[in-house]
Protein backbone atom coordinates (compact mmCIF):
# COMPACT_ATOMS: atom_id res chain seq x y z
CA UNK A 1 0.00 0.00 0.00
CA UNK A 2 1.65 3.77 -0.87
CA UNK A 3 0.21 6.54 -0.03
CA UNK A 4 0.81 10.22 -1.11
CA UNK A 5 2.42 12.12 1.58
CA UNK A 6 0.02 14.61 2.68
CA UNK A 7 0.25 18.37 3.12
CA UNK A 8 1.61 19.62 6.59
CA UNK A 9 -0.41 22.72 7.41
CA UNK A 10 1.29 25.79 8.78
CA UNK A 11 -0.12 27.43 11.82
CA UNK A 12 1.36 30.88 10.80
CA UNK A 13 1.54 31.28 7.02
CA UNK A 14 -1.28 30.44 4.12
CA UNK A 15 0.99 29.85 1.20
CA UNK A 16 3.63 33.15 1.43
CA UNK A 17 1.23 35.21 3.61
CA UNK A 18 0.97 35.66 7.51
CA UNK A 19 -2.48 34.55 8.77
CA UNK A 20 -3.92 37.55 10.75
CA UNK A 21 -3.65 35.57 14.29
CA UNK A 22 0.33 35.63 13.80
CA UNK A 23 0.87 39.10 12.16
CA UNK A 24 1.95 40.82 15.36
CA UNK A 25 3.97 38.24 15.81
CA UNK A 26 5.76 38.27 13.06
CA UNK A 27 6.75 41.81 13.05
CA UNK A 28 7.75 40.90 16.88
CA UNK A 29 9.74 38.22 15.47
CA UNK A 30 11.37 40.41 12.67
CA UNK A 31 12.58 43.31 14.79
CA UNK A 32 14.33 41.11 17.28
CA UNK A 33 18.03 40.45 16.47
CA UNK A 34 19.44 37.27 17.03
CA UNK A 35 21.91 38.50 19.89
CA UNK A 36 18.75 39.54 21.92
CA UNK A 37 16.66 36.25 20.95
CA UNK A 38 19.82 34.51 22.55
CA UNK A 39 19.98 36.46 25.24
CA UNK A 40 16.21 35.93 25.94
CA UNK A 41 16.39 32.18 25.22
CA UNK A 42 19.10 32.23 28.03
CA UNK A 43 16.91 34.73 30.44
CA UNK A 44 14.12 32.13 30.14
CA UNK A 45 16.40 29.12 30.83
CA UNK A 46 17.74 30.85 34.11
CA UNK A 47 14.09 31.69 35.23
CA UNK A 48 12.90 28.08 34.94
CA UNK A 49 15.76 26.84 36.93
CA UNK A 50 15.04 29.47 39.34
CA UNK A 51 11.64 28.51 40.15
CA UNK A 52 13.04 24.76 39.87
CA UNK A 53 10.91 23.67 36.91
CA UNK A 54 12.73 20.27 35.80
CA UNK A 55 11.09 17.22 34.72
CA UNK A 56 12.71 13.81 35.58
CA UNK A 57 13.83 11.03 33.45
CA UNK A 58 14.46 7.92 34.86
CA UNK A 59 16.83 4.99 33.81
CA UNK A 60 19.06 7.15 31.40
CA UNK A 61 22.04 7.70 33.56
CA UNK A 62 23.01 10.55 34.97
CA UNK A 63 21.12 13.27 36.88
CA UNK A 64 17.65 12.25 35.61
CA UNK A 65 16.32 16.54 36.35
CA UNK A 66 16.48 18.24 33.29
CA UNK A 67 14.65 21.03 31.67
CA UNK A 68 12.33 20.61 29.74
CA UNK A 69 13.22 23.15 26.86
CA UNK A 70 11.15 25.98 26.06
CA UNK A 71 10.21 27.82 22.92
CA UNK A 72 10.19 31.49 23.19
CA UNK A 73 7.35 31.69 19.83
CA UNK A 74 3.85 31.37 21.25
CA UNK A 75 1.44 28.86 19.59
CA UNK A 76 -2.07 31.43 18.77
CA UNK A 77 -5.29 30.16 18.46
CA UNK A 78 -8.36 32.79 17.36
CA UNK A 79 -11.31 33.02 19.29
CA UNK A 80 -13.70 30.89 16.82
CA UNK A 81 -10.88 28.01 16.70
CA UNK A 82 -10.98 27.97 20.64
CA UNK A 83 -14.88 28.45 20.87
CA UNK A 84 -15.14 24.70 18.78
CA UNK A 85 -12.08 23.15 20.97
CA UNK A 86 -13.72 24.63 24.37
CA UNK A 87 -17.22 23.20 23.77
CA UNK A 88 -16.01 19.71 21.98
CA UNK A 89 -13.68 19.29 25.00
CA UNK A 90 -16.57 20.37 27.51
CA UNK A 91 -18.50 17.53 25.33
CA UNK A 92 -16.22 15.03 25.88
CA UNK A 93 -15.74 15.40 29.48
CA UNK A 94 -19.40 15.27 30.30
CA UNK A 95 -19.71 11.98 28.24
CA UNK A 96 -16.54 10.39 29.83
CA UNK A 97 -17.98 11.04 33.57
CA UNK A 98 -21.50 9.67 32.65
CA UNK A 99 -19.52 6.52 31.25
CA UNK A 100 -17.82 5.96 34.11
CA UNK A 101 -20.80 6.82 36.85
CA UNK A 102 -22.58 4.06 34.31
CA UNK A 103 -19.87 1.31 34.43
CA UNK A 104 -19.62 1.22 37.90
CA UNK A 105 -22.92 0.98 38.56
CA UNK A 106 -26.01 -0.02 35.98
CA UNK A 107 -23.78 -0.71 32.84
CA UNK A 108 -26.29 0.25 30.65
CA UNK A 109 -24.07 1.42 27.17
CA UNK A 110 -22.75 -2.51 27.80
CA UNK A 111 -26.55 -3.87 27.93
CA UNK A 112 -27.03 -1.50 24.92
CA UNK A 113 -24.46 -3.30 23.59
CA UNK A 114 -22.31 -0.22 22.51
CA UNK A 115 -19.69 -1.32 23.88
CA UNK A 116 -18.08 -4.89 24.78
CA UNK A 117 -18.18 -5.82 28.44
CA UNK A 118 -14.84 -7.38 28.53
CA UNK A 119 -12.95 -3.90 27.64
CA UNK A 120 -14.33 -2.75 30.73
CA UNK A 121 -14.28 -5.29 33.14
CA UNK A 122 -10.81 -7.08 31.98
CA UNK A 123 -9.50 -3.57 31.97
CA UNK A 124 -6.15 -3.32 34.61
CA UNK A 125 -7.38 -0.08 35.33
CA UNK A 126 -10.91 -1.22 36.43
CA UNK A 127 -11.50 -0.76 40.32
CA UNK A 128 -13.77 -3.48 42.16
CA UNK A 129 -13.76 -1.35 44.90
CA UNK A 130 -15.46 1.61 42.87
CA UNK A 131 -18.60 -0.82 42.06
CA UNK A 132 -21.99 0.76 43.18
CA UNK A 133 -20.05 3.79 44.21
CA UNK A 134 -21.45 6.92 43.75
CA UNK A 135 -18.98 9.77 44.59
CA UNK A 136 -20.00 13.44 44.68
CA UNK A 137 -22.12 15.09 42.01
CA UNK A 138 -21.22 11.71 40.04
CA UNK A 139 -17.92 13.32 38.88
CA UNK A 140 -15.37 10.61 38.74
CA UNK A 141 -12.90 12.14 36.66
CA UNK A 142 -12.43 16.02 37.90
CA UNK A 143 -9.65 16.88 35.79
CA UNK A 144 -9.61 15.76 32.21
CA UNK A 145 -6.51 16.37 30.14
CA UNK A 146 -7.70 15.69 26.36
CA UNK A 147 -4.72 15.82 23.57
CA UNK A 148 -5.42 17.61 20.52
CA UNK A 149 -3.75 17.70 17.27
CA UNK A 150 -4.89 19.77 14.34
CA UNK A 151 -4.55 18.99 10.80
CA UNK A 152 -5.93 21.93 8.84
CA UNK A 153 -7.11 24.86 9.35
CA UNK A 154 -10.64 23.70 10.79
CA UNK A 155 -9.57 19.72 11.33
CA UNK A 156 -9.08 19.00 15.05
CA UNK A 157 -8.70 15.90 16.14
CA UNK A 158 -8.17 14.12 19.91
CA UNK A 159 -5.29 11.90 20.38
CA UNK A 160 -5.95 10.49 23.27
CA UNK A 161 -8.04 11.28 26.85
CA UNK A 162 -6.22 11.24 30.46
CA UNK A 163 -8.71 11.03 32.92
CA UNK A 164 -6.95 10.13 36.34
CA UNK A 165 -3.86 12.90 36.76
CA UNK A 166 -3.57 14.77 33.51
CA UNK A 167 0.24 16.38 34.46
CA UNK A 168 1.70 19.86 32.52
CA UNK A 169 -0.57 22.39 33.60
CA UNK A 170 2.33 24.11 36.18
CA UNK A 171 3.78 24.09 32.46
CA UNK A 172 1.22 26.01 30.68
CA UNK A 173 1.21 28.79 33.73
CA UNK A 174 4.58 29.23 33.61
CA UNK A 175 4.84 29.70 30.28
CA UNK A 176 2.77 32.13 30.54
CA UNK A 177 4.50 33.66 33.65
CA UNK A 178 8.16 33.91 31.83
CA UNK A 179 6.57 35.49 28.38
CA UNK A 180 4.87 38.48 30.56
CA UNK A 181 7.67 39.23 32.36
CA UNK A 182 9.91 38.91 29.01
CA UNK A 183 8.06 40.75 26.94
CA UNK A 184 5.45 42.66 28.35
CA UNK A 185 5.50 45.08 25.11
CA UNK A 186 3.80 42.01 23.15
CA UNK A 187 1.18 41.29 25.59
CA UNK A 188 0.06 45.07 25.73
CA UNK A 189 0.03 45.05 21.62
CA UNK A 190 -2.04 41.57 21.65
CA UNK A 191 -5.40 40.75 22.96
CA UNK A 192 -4.82 37.72 24.98
CA UNK A 193 -7.21 35.43 27.03
CA UNK A 194 -5.08 35.06 30.70
CA UNK A 195 -4.53 31.89 31.93
CA UNK A 196 -3.75 32.51 35.63
CA UNK A 197 -7.05 31.80 36.88
CA UNK A 198 -6.49 27.95 36.49
CA UNK A 199 -5.50 27.50 40.10
CA UNK A 200 -8.68 29.35 41.87
CA UNK A 201 -10.80 27.35 39.38
CA UNK A 202 -8.98 24.16 40.68
CA UNK A 203 -9.74 24.74 44.32
CA UNK A 204 -13.32 25.87 43.73
CA UNK A 205 -13.99 22.42 41.40
CA UNK A 206 -12.40 20.58 44.29
CA UNK A 207 -14.09 22.14 47.16
CA UNK A 208 -17.35 21.87 44.86
CA UNK A 209 -17.07 17.87 45.22
CA UNK A 210 -16.71 17.76 49.19
CA UNK A 211 -18.30 14.68 50.72
CA UNK A 212 -21.56 14.84 52.41
CA UNK A 213 -20.15 14.59 55.74
CA UNK A 214 -18.38 17.58 55.08
CA UNK A 215 -19.40 20.33 57.21
CA UNK A 216 -18.48 23.95 56.47
CA UNK A 217 -16.11 25.56 54.25
CA UNK A 218 -13.80 21.74 52.86
CA UNK A 219 -10.28 21.57 53.70
CA UNK A 220 -8.01 20.53 50.71
CA UNK A 221 -4.95 18.48 50.75
CA UNK A 222 -2.60 17.49 47.24
CA UNK A 223 -1.57 13.89 47.70
CA UNK A 224 1.79 13.81 46.07
CA UNK A 225 4.24 10.18 46.26
CA UNK A 226 7.01 12.51 47.20
CA UNK A 227 9.73 14.56 45.88
CA UNK A 228 11.18 11.80 43.44
CA UNK A 229 8.22 12.04 41.44
CA UNK A 230 8.55 12.96 37.97
CA UNK A 231 5.73 15.37 38.75
CA UNK A 232 6.76 16.47 42.25
CA UNK A 233 7.61 19.90 41.10
CA UNK A 234 3.77 20.54 39.61
CA UNK A 235 2.49 19.10 42.96
CA UNK A 236 4.06 21.35 45.21
CA UNK A 237 3.39 24.25 42.75
CA UNK A 238 -0.62 24.25 42.74
CA UNK A 239 -0.65 23.37 46.32
CA UNK A 240 0.89 26.84 46.66
CA UNK A 241 -1.45 28.67 44.25
CA UNK A 242 -4.18 27.20 45.76
CA UNK A 243 -3.20 27.77 49.29
CA UNK A 244 -3.73 23.69 50.30
CA UNK A 245 -1.33 21.20 51.72
CA UNK A 246 1.15 19.61 50.19
CA UNK A 247 0.66 16.13 52.08
CA UNK A 248 2.50 12.54 51.79
CA UNK A 249 0.76 9.47 52.66
CA UNK A 250 2.69 9.21 56.02
CA UNK A 251 1.39 12.31 57.08
CA UNK A 252 -2.54 11.73 57.07
CA UNK A 253 -4.04 8.82 58.42
CA UNK A 254 -7.60 7.43 59.15
CA UNK A 255 -9.29 7.36 62.63
CA UNK A 256 -13.22 7.18 62.58
CA UNK A 257 -14.83 8.03 59.84
CA UNK A 258 -12.58 10.72 58.72
CA UNK A 259 -9.31 11.18 57.19
CA UNK A 260 -6.95 13.03 59.62
CA UNK A 261 -3.68 15.04 58.52
CA UNK A 262 -1.37 15.59 61.12
CA UNK A 263 -0.01 19.22 61.97
CA UNK A 264 1.67 20.57 64.94
CA UNK A 265 -1.82 21.71 66.15
CA UNK A 266 -2.63 18.25 66.61
CA UNK A 267 -5.66 16.35 63.81
CA UNK A 268 -7.21 18.50 61.31
CA UNK A 269 -9.76 16.70 59.00
CA UNK A 270 -8.74 16.26 55.76
CA UNK A 271 -12.39 16.40 53.14
CA UNK A 272 -10.83 16.45 49.53
CA UNK A 273 -7.48 14.49 48.90
CA UNK A 274 -6.49 16.21 45.27
CA UNK A 275 -4.44 12.63 44.83
CA UNK A 276 -1.19 12.51 42.28
CA UNK A 277 -0.90 8.70 43.18
CA UNK A 278 -1.98 5.92 40.99
CA UNK A 279 -4.66 3.85 42.12
CA UNK A 280 -2.84 0.42 42.97
CA UNK A 281 -0.97 2.60 45.74
CA UNK A 282 -3.64 4.84 47.34
CA UNK A 283 -4.79 2.70 50.37
CA UNK A 284 -2.30 -1.05 51.48
CA UNK A 285 -5.96 -2.32 52.42
CA UNK A 286 -7.51 -2.30 49.42
CA UNK A 287 -5.20 -2.61 46.97
CA UNK A 288 -1.43 -2.86 47.14
CA UNK A 289 -0.54 -4.54 50.36
CA UNK A 290 3.34 -3.21 50.07
CA UNK A 291 2.16 0.41 49.34
CA UNK A 292 3.98 2.95 51.50
CA UNK A 293 2.63 5.71 49.54
CA UNK A 294 -0.95 5.64 50.36
CA UNK A 295 -3.27 5.69 53.64
CA UNK A 296 -4.81 2.65 55.25
CA UNK A 297 -8.10 3.07 55.57
CA UNK A 298 -8.39 5.63 52.95
CA UNK A 299 -11.27 3.26 50.95
CA UNK A 300 -13.17 2.56 53.26
CA UNK A 301 -13.47 6.31 54.84
CA UNK A 302 -13.97 7.48 51.00
CA UNK A 303 -17.04 4.98 50.11
CA UNK A 304 -19.04 5.81 53.16
CA UNK A 305 -18.85 9.45 52.54
CA UNK A 306 -16.12 10.88 55.00
CA UNK A 307 -13.27 12.19 52.14
CA UNK A 308 -13.80 12.75 48.29
CA UNK A 309 -10.53 11.61 46.40
CA UNK A 310 -10.20 13.37 43.16
CA UNK A 311 -10.17 12.03 40.58
CA UNK A 312 -12.04 8.94 41.96
CA UNK A 313 -10.07 5.31 41.65
CA UNK A 314 -11.21 3.88 39.14
CA UNK A 315 -11.54 6.94 36.59
CA UNK A 316 -8.71 5.19 34.50
CA UNK A 317 -10.65 2.98 32.44
CA UNK A 318 -12.42 5.28 30.29
CA UNK A 319 -8.89 6.70 29.39
CA UNK A 320 -7.82 3.28 28.01
CA UNK A 321 -6.43 3.34 24.18
CA UNK A 322 -9.26 0.54 23.49
CA UNK A 323 -12.15 2.76 25.43
CA UNK A 324 -11.09 5.47 23.62
CA UNK A 325 -12.48 4.45 20.15
CA UNK A 326 -16.05 4.65 21.71
CA UNK A 327 -16.04 7.79 22.84
CA UNK A 328 -18.04 9.37 20.22
CA UNK A 329 -20.30 6.54 20.68
CA UNK A 330 -20.70 7.90 25.04
CA UNK A 331 -21.60 11.39 23.26
CA UNK A 332 -24.25 9.98 21.60
CA UNK A 333 -25.42 7.60 23.90
CA UNK A 334 -25.30 9.72 27.54
CA UNK A 335 -25.80 13.36 25.95
CA UNK A 336 -27.72 12.70 22.37
CA UNK A 337 -25.04 14.34 21.27
CA UNK A 338 -23.34 14.41 17.59
CA UNK A 339 -19.61 14.55 18.85
CA UNK A 340 -17.65 18.33 18.17
CA UNK A 341 -14.44 16.94 18.07
CA UNK A 342 -13.42 13.92 16.12
CA UNK A 343 -11.40 10.79 16.94
CA UNK A 344 -8.30 9.85 15.14
CA UNK A 345 -9.44 6.75 12.83
CA UNK A 346 -8.28 3.62 15.00
CA UNK A 347 -7.44 0.11 14.19
CA UNK A 348 -8.40 -2.33 17.36
CA UNK A 349 -5.14 -5.37 17.69
CA UNK A 350 -7.67 -6.95 19.04
CA UNK A 351 -10.29 -7.45 16.25
CA UNK A 352 -8.78 -9.78 13.27
CA UNK A 353 -9.23 -8.10 10.56
CA UNK A 354 -7.95 -4.68 12.29
CA UNK A 355 -5.19 -6.53 13.33
CA UNK A 356 -4.06 -8.46 9.95
CA UNK A 357 -4.54 -4.92 8.08
CA UNK A 358 -2.16 -3.01 10.68
CA UNK A 359 0.35 -5.89 10.13
CA UNK A 360 0.50 -5.86 6.31
CA UNK A 361 0.66 -1.63 6.44
CA UNK A 362 2.91 -0.96 9.78
CA UNK A 363 5.66 0.97 7.84
CA UNK A 364 2.44 3.53 7.69
CA UNK A 365 1.38 3.32 11.08
CA UNK A 366 1.63 4.54 14.70
CA UNK A 367 1.03 1.76 16.84
CA UNK A 368 0.60 2.36 20.70
CA UNK A 369 0.41 0.15 23.90
CA UNK A 370 -3.11 0.23 24.90
CA UNK A 371 -1.69 1.14 28.44
CA UNK A 372 0.97 3.00 27.19
CA UNK A 373 2.03 6.65 28.26
CA UNK A 374 4.48 9.01 27.54
CA UNK A 375 5.35 8.34 23.83
CA UNK A 376 6.60 4.64 25.70
CA UNK A 377 5.95 1.34 24.12
CA UNK A 378 4.89 2.84 20.29
CA UNK A 379 5.87 2.91 17.11
CA UNK A 380 6.02 5.32 14.17
CA UNK A 381 6.09 3.46 11.27
CA UNK A 382 7.32 6.02 8.27
CA UNK A 383 10.50 6.61 11.04
CA UNK A 384 10.91 2.98 11.59
CA UNK A 385 13.88 0.88 9.73
CA UNK A 386 13.10 -2.50 9.10
CA UNK A 387 14.20 -4.30 11.80
CA UNK A 388 12.47 -2.32 14.41
CA UNK A 389 8.98 -2.89 12.45
CA UNK A 390 10.15 -6.53 12.08
CA UNK A 391 10.41 -6.92 15.96
CA UNK A 392 7.69 -4.45 16.47
CA UNK A 393 5.37 -6.97 14.40
CA UNK A 394 6.04 -10.16 16.89
CA UNK A 395 4.92 -7.76 19.97
CA UNK A 396 1.94 -7.07 17.70
CA UNK A 397 1.07 -11.18 17.09
CA UNK A 398 2.23 -12.01 20.52
CA UNK A 399 -0.55 -9.97 22.52
CA UNK A 400 -2.87 -8.13 19.82
CA UNK A 401 -5.02 -7.12 22.72
CA UNK A 402 -2.52 -4.50 24.15
CA UNK A 403 -2.13 -2.27 20.75
CA UNK A 404 -4.30 0.02 18.62
CA UNK A 405 -3.31 1.86 15.62
CA UNK A 406 -3.69 5.07 13.79
CA UNK A 407 -2.84 6.44 10.83
CA UNK A 408 0.36 9.19 10.66
CA UNK A 409 -1.41 11.98 10.68
CA UNK A 410 -0.14 15.59 8.84
CA UNK A 411 0.17 16.96 12.56
CA UNK A 412 -0.20 20.97 11.80
CA UNK A 413 3.46 22.83 12.34
CA UNK A 414 4.12 25.99 13.97
CA UNK A 415 7.30 28.75 14.02
CA UNK A 416 9.82 27.35 16.57
CA UNK A 417 12.87 29.08 17.05
CA UNK A 418 16.49 27.68 15.80
CA UNK A 419 19.45 28.27 15.62
CA UNK A 420 18.66 29.71 11.89
CA UNK A 421 16.28 31.71 13.33
CA UNK A 422 12.22 30.22 13.03
CA UNK A 423 10.78 26.76 11.57
CA UNK A 424 8.11 25.03 11.65
CA UNK A 425 7.96 21.81 14.45
CA UNK A 426 4.90 19.85 14.94
CA UNK A 427 2.70 20.50 17.83
CA UNK A 428 -0.25 19.14 19.83
CA UNK A 429 -2.36 20.35 22.78
CA UNK A 430 -3.63 20.13 25.81
CA UNK A 431 -6.36 21.66 27.15
CA UNK A 432 -7.01 20.87 31.30
CA UNK A 433 -10.94 20.68 31.98
CA UNK A 434 -12.54 20.63 35.33
CA UNK A 435 -15.33 19.06 36.39
CA UNK A 436 -17.12 19.35 39.77
CA UNK A 437 -20.32 21.41 40.05
CA UNK A 438 -19.75 23.26 36.82
CA UNK A 439 -17.39 21.94 34.03
CA UNK A 440 -14.95 24.85 33.24
CA UNK A 441 -11.39 25.66 30.96
CA UNK A 442 -9.26 28.04 31.11
CA UNK A 443 -8.53 29.78 27.00
CA UNK A 444 -5.26 27.76 26.56
CA UNK A 445 -3.71 24.90 27.24
CA UNK A 446 -0.58 23.26 27.02
CA UNK A 447 1.28 23.11 23.34
CA UNK A 448 3.91 20.54 23.47
CA UNK A 449 6.40 20.81 20.50
CA UNK A 450 8.34 18.35 18.31
CA UNK A 451 11.98 20.17 18.72
CA UNK A 452 13.48 17.51 16.39
CA UNK A 453 13.10 18.61 12.19
CA UNK A 454 10.36 15.70 11.09
CA UNK A 455 9.67 14.20 14.43
CA UNK A 456 5.89 13.80 15.50
CA UNK A 457 6.69 12.55 18.93
CA UNK A 458 5.89 15.81 21.42
CA UNK A 459 5.94 14.05 25.02
CA UNK A 460 8.42 15.50 27.24
CA UNK A 461 9.97 12.43 28.29
CA UNK A 462 11.05 11.91 24.29
CA UNK A 463 12.64 14.98 23.66
CA UNK A 464 10.05 17.39 23.06
CA UNK A 465 9.87 21.08 24.57
CA UNK A 466 6.51 23.29 25.50
CA UNK A 467 5.27 26.87 24.34
CA UNK A 468 2.48 29.33 25.63
CA UNK A 469 -0.33 29.19 24.25
CA UNK A 470 -2.37 31.82 22.96
CA UNK A 471 -6.22 32.24 23.02
CA UNK A 472 -6.87 35.85 21.07
CA UNK A 473 -10.25 37.76 22.28
CA UNK A 474 -13.07 38.37 20.55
Amino acid sequence: MSATKPAIFNEMLNGEQVRPPYQNLEKWYRSMPAELRSLKQSEAEALFRRVGITFAVYGEGGDPERLIPFDMFPRVMTAEEWRKLDRGVRQRAAALNAFLADVYDRREIIRAGKIPEHLVTNNEAFEKAAIGFRPPRGVFSHIVGVDLVRTGPDQFYVLEDNCRTPSGVSYMLQNREIMMRMFPQLFMESRIRPVDGYAGLLKKTLASVAPQKCQGEPNIVILTPGHFNSAYYEHSFLADLMGVELVEGQDLFVEGDFVWMKTTEGPKKVDVIYRRIDDAFIDPLCFRPDSMLGVPGLMSVYRSGGVTICSAPGAGVADDKAIYTFVPEMIRFYLGEEPILENVPTWQCAKQDDCKYVLENLSELVVKEVHGSGGYGMLVGPKSDKSTIESFAAKIRKNPDNYIAQPTLALSACPTFVEEGIAPRHVDLRPYCLVGETIELVPGGLTRVALTEGSLVVNSSQGGGVKDTWVLAE
